[in-house]
């Protein structure tokens, strides 16, 4: 008989206060190995706190949770080493070039062949021709994708995403969202925070709606949509939306041949 892969991650009734306000009430989730999963909610559903309780910045007050099948509360170390985790702005040192800042944090990680492996993820991330320059003059969208280049140094299983394109343009947004769905081809396990609907839309495998902390729908974007009642035929005229109308308008302008901060 064939072994059942433990999840990636596994959360099971989840708590967390602070003073008087209840922030998690009993949060369960499974995350499968090399998949997409987007944590939805609003401001102050939770989300964050969350993705804290599961890097282990903060302890849980209850339940259990366990990251590539080290248990988060007793085998921390363990559960640091399988992890990586980017927050709401990129983490880069603006006065290093790109190149600099990957080969500072496999320096960091004491791995062999820093440069190799800063030059691979450079390539693997689009990066190259603006590897010799410094972060600090690199666009929205270019930072964030070094920042991801960054996170997967060490080639960690699971990458938490906290609001990966919190303050992006559209173009920004959309190399981002590439840079995601790469990730989880290269096997790589991406729990994904995110407010924005069409986010999670266009990038996760599975969707879990955090609100007022508990989990109140779990699934595929198609199971999700059964929740609701059938929808009504009717023909209308579509119009485009605004990021639509952004990017046919600067895509008839050309794209530039190298990347400009």
């Amino acid at each position: 008989m064939t072994a059942i892969a433990e999840p990636a991650i596994r959360v099971t009734g989840l708590t967390k206060s602070f003073k008087e306000a209840e922030v998690l009430r009993g949060v369960d989730l499974t995350v499968e190995r090399g998949t997409i999963f987007a944590l939805l909610g609003s401001n102050g559903a939770g989300k964050t706190t969350a993705i804290r309780i599961l890097s282990t910045l903060i302890a849980a007050d209850g339940g259990t949770a366990s990251i590539d099948g080290h248990d988060v509360g007793s085998d921390d170390a363990a559960v640091r080493a399988a992890i990586s985790l980017t927050g709401q702005f990129a983490a880069v040192d603006e006065m290093l070039t790109g190149r600099e800042n990957l080969v500072l944090i496999a320096r960091l990680r004491r791995l062999p062949q820093p440069g190799r492996i800063a030059d691979d993820l450079l390539a693997r991330f689009a990066l190259t021709d603006a590897g010799g320059r410094r972060a600090g003059t690199y666009s929205g969208g270019m930072r964030r994708r070094l920042d991801l280049a960054m996170s997967l140094i060490g080639d960690p299983p699971v990458i938490f995403l906290d609001e990966p394109t919190t303050g992006l343009d559209p173009e920004a947004r959309l190399e981002v969202w590439g840079a995601v769905k790469q990730l989880a081809v290269g096997g790589t396990t991406v729990l994904l925070t995110t407010q924005y609907l069409e986010e999670a839309e266009q990038l996760a495998d599975r969707i879990a709606i955090l609100h007022q902390g508990v989990i109140v729908a779990d699934g595929t974007l198609a199971e999700l949509k059964k929740l609701l009642p059938p929808a009504q035929v009717e023909y209308v005229e579509k119009q485009p939306s605004l990021e639509e109308v952004f990017l046919a308008i600067v895509g008839a302008r050309g794209t530039p041949q190298k990347e400009q901060s």
